[in-house]
């Protein structure tokens, strides 16, 4: 098994009242996770799975007699599937409010955020955690940091799905169950895609424009679908945990760009599944992209499980010219970051940007240095 960083944070939290929510994309290890959370945990403990029938009844519209009755002496109950139970976000209120001494944990694929279930109900009652495909810090810490560098190409063609690293061989295949049975199943299952064709060409448009801005017009003059159906849909696959966007940063020159956006996929081997295309990086056209994708997800990662909750990240760019990769702001001071895939390249550091961020910090990240940046 691969430790999560997400597990000691999580037993960290278990001493406070709320509700422990973890949300993420499919197959990403919830299950597995909440389970050594279970088995770590020195009180009484039940674990509930929701793709089990019975289970799904009884805690559905569940009163707080039949949950003391479900329940019983456990100290901690985790609800794994959380989004298959009908009204979960009622059942968990009632556990917070009449059961105190009782810990509650849920799982859920972003169908529980999707919903909307759980927002209203738990408002104040909660503290809401994503687990992510696996992390660069965490492959390297379950393999040694050699070997985990001696593999970075293979990182970049299949990303970091948990059954893709234990499956070596089988990553094709694995990826592509992925992208068919599972990456559009929370949307479609909540009948926001009326189109699912719209959705899967909409995913390799953007899957072939890694990099580079996105304009939702052009998207929706290729799709032949209004602007407003791609912003929709955009905005489903971000809180689907399949994409993210990066926005341009603007604060004190006219001509940075203010319209324009970014947007990355959470792995890289879903993006090269969508496109069919895991040709080796010295047969592709796209490594840089590749490179910049991977750094920016890990780095998200990182960032997310070290509770770096206030970061903002951007790209920058002069109407006429002058760009960067990444740039973070943390606490009012700004970082920026070039991506080289090639070592021997060094990033520029506008005169335009240090004149207008003038406490900034610049790196360029290369295979030679990276693990300083996601490790």
């Amino acid at each position: 098994m691969i430790a999560r960083l997400l597990l000691p944070t999580l037993q960290s939290y278990l001493s406070n009242q709320k509700a422990l929510l973890i949300i993420g994309p499919r197959q990403t290890g919830k299950t597995t996770l909440v389970k050594n959370l279970t088995q770590d945990y020195k009180g009484p403990s039940l674990y509930l799975n929701a793709d089990e029938l019975l289970v799904r009844e009884r805690l559905s519209d569940a009163s707080t007699e039949r949950l003391r009755e479900i329940i019983g002496q456990a100290q901690l109950i985790v609800i794994d599937e959380a989004q298959r139970v009908k009204n979960i976000g009622l059942t968990l209120k009632l556990i917070v409010d009449q059961l105190p001494q009782v810990k509650v944990i849920a799982t859920g694929s972003s169908a529980l955020d999707l919903a909307n279930e759980i927002n209203e109900p738990l408002t104040g009652r909660k503290f809401e955690f994503n687990l992510l495909p696996v992390s660069w810090q965490e492959w390297s810490a379950h393999v040694g940091a050699l070997q985990a560098e001696s593999g970075l190409e293979q990182r970049l063609l299949y990303g970091m799905y948990p059954d893709v690293l234990n499956n070596p061989g089988g990553e094709q295949r694995i990826l592509a169950n992925l992208v068919s049975s599972y990456l559009y199943k929370d949307l479609l299952s909540l009948g926001q895609v009326r189109k699912p064709v719209i959705l899967e060409n909409l995913l390799q448009a953007l899957s072939l424009q890694l990099g580079n801005e996105v304009s939702y017009n052009e998207l929706s003059n290729l799709l032949s679908v209004s602007k407003d159906t791609v912003m929709h849909y955009i905005d489903l696959l971000e809180k689907a945990f399949v994409i993210f966007r990066l926005h341009p940063l603007r604060r004190n020159l006219r001509q940075e760009l203010t319209t324009s956006r970014k947007i990355y996929f959470y792995d890289t081997g879903i993006r090269n599944a969508l496109i069919g295309n895991f040709n080796p990086l010295k047969l592709r056209n796209d490594t840089g992209a590749l490179w910049e994708n991977f750094l920016l997800s890990e780095r998200m990662k990182k960032n997310h499980y070290a509770g770096r909750l206030f970061v903002r990240s951007y790209f920058w760019r002069l109407i006429q010219g002058g760009e960067i990769d990444y740039v973070e702001e943390d606490s009012g001071r700004f970082s920026a970051f070039e991506f080289k895939w090639n070592p021997s390249r060094k990033g520029k550091y506008p005169k335009a940007f240090q004149e207008a961020y003038p406490d900034s910090s610049f790196v360029t990240v290369t295979p030679d240095n990276f693990m300083g940046f996601i490790g």
